[in-house]
């Protein structure tokens, strides 16, 4: 059973920062595409950045230049680190770890951390 565990998310004032953390169990974590995505009340999931294994990242258009994702392969942990947090930035974050194994492809989710940007 792989594992996504987050931490990080809080309460925070617009403009202020916070990093998002996942550690992942499972040791595909390496050759992965790892992501995080948001969800607000109300809205469906969306994109908030990818990195992939070799280190390029992806950013939806509402959080580039704000967001900044990274991975740690030995420490099998990927990061958020959010700038500039607004009030459209308060959603649950989940950790997302996926890829192709041998022709067949997996994809696993975190529980989700809440981020709550006050004005």
């Amino acid at each position: 059973q792989v594992q996504l565990v987050e931490s990080g998310g809080g309460l925070v004032e617009v403009g202020g920062s916070l990093r998002l953390s996942c550690t992942a169990s499972t040791g595909l974590f390496s050759i992965s595409t790892i992501g995080w995505y948001r969800r607000a009340q109300g809205k469906q999931r969306e994109l908030a950045a990818t990195i992939t294994s070799g280190g390029s990242t992806n950013y939806a258009g509402s959080v580039k230049g704000r967001f900044t994702i990274s991975r740690d392969n030995a420490k099998k942990t990927v990061y958020l680190q959010m700038n500039s947090l607004k009030p459209e930035d308060t959603a649950v974050y989940y950790c997302n770890v996926a890829g192709q194994l041998l022709g067949s492809a997996y994809d696993y989710w975190g529980q989700g951390t809440q981020v709550t940007v006050s004005s």
